[in-house]
């Protein structure tokens, strides 16, 4: 079974389902900024069963969930960082 990382971010417009969601994916997830979270290591089904998780509580008409699979370990935008070693930056 492959494993990837993944990018989870959300805008949730409730205050309260922002609090229980937050919640939810810290669970899995590390917390990088607010409403930004990297899940490391994990399988598609992994994944998907946190969505599901996260889909009881959203409203698909006022909130917003989206989930990157990251590929090769890294995202390249001209430079990135190496998330084994997240202080070395590559060119």
């Amino acid at each position: 079974m492959k494993r990837y990382d993944f990018i989870i971010s959300y805008d949730i417009s409730d205050p309260k389902r922002l609090k229980k969601i937050g919640k939810l994916v810290e669970k899995n997830a590390l917390r990088i900024q607010y409403s930004l979270y990297i899940f490391y290591d994990a399988t598609h089904e992994e994944v998907a069963a946190l969505i599901e998780k996260i889909c009881k509580l959203y409203h698909e008409e006022q909130d917003d969930l989206r989930v990157y699979k990251i590929k090769n370990y890294g995202l390249h935008f001209g430079c990135a960082l190496d998330l084994s070693n997240p202080y070395d930056i590559l060119e």
